[in-house]
């Protein structure tokens, strides 16, 4: 098992690490403010069932595998830019539909897993987990997939915690936005815009 030591210093080091504004923080303040506080905290719960996707296979050793495979790598790599694109094209086409009061808004169960996509297509948590969680293994202490879990179990957590801030405090602020939808649907489709050509232009480091 992760010795306590390690574990407290992962745990601070992680804390630092999810704190700071990233993209799936983009993410999640773009469906708050567009949809409400609810909408946000499913985006978030579906961006941490993407983490957890990503600690199972790094547990299973298949982020390796997709690292060290330029195919495979540009594969998910081209899949999530197209995902987002089209996210910020839908965003940006349909901003009557916010404006409109009889529009029902979008399924929560829907924003959830769009969140799931957006997380597991990313390439750079593949990578984050390749550079930084194996520095905190200690293969003498045991199975080192056992270890990963635990490391990637606090990660998913403090990241979880973290997403959950953001999102309530991006629904409070977009409660009050609700009358300039258009503006609403503008930043949306501008954010997943901008995070399709972050993630186009990402090379394979962190």
């Amino acid at each position: 098992m992760v010795s306590p030591s390690t574990l407290l210093i992962f745990s601070v080091a992680s804390l630092a690490l999810v704190l700071v504004p990233g993209p799936n923080h983009i993410y999640i303040i773009a469906r708050a403010v567009s949809q409400g506080r609810a909408a946000g905290m499913a985006s978030a719960l579906g961006v941490e069932v993407g983490t957890l996707v990503h600690i199972a296979a790094a547990a299973a050793g298949l982020s390796y595998v997709i690292a060290q495979s330029a195919t495979l790598f540009n594969v998910i790599k081209w899949a999530g830019v197209a995902y987002l694109v089209y996210l910020g094209i839908r965003a940006l086409t349909s901003r009557q539909e916010f404006a409109s009061r009889e529009t029902p808004p979008q399924p929560l169960r829907a924003i959830f897993l769009e969140g799931v996509v957006v997380n597991v297509l990313n390439p750079k948590v593949i990578l984050f987990f390749l550079a930084f969680l194996p520095q905190f293994v200690e293969p003498e202490a045991g199975a080192v997939p056992l270890q990963i879990a635990v490391l990637g179990g606090t990660l998913l957590f403090l990241g979880l915690l973290s997403d959950l801030i953001y999102a309530v405090a991006a629904g409070a602020v977009g409660g009050r936005l609700r009358n300039r939808a258009p503006l609403i649907g503008h930043f949306s489709g501008i954010v997943y815009l901008g995070l399709g050509v972050a993630t186009a232009l990402s090379g394979r480091s962190v």
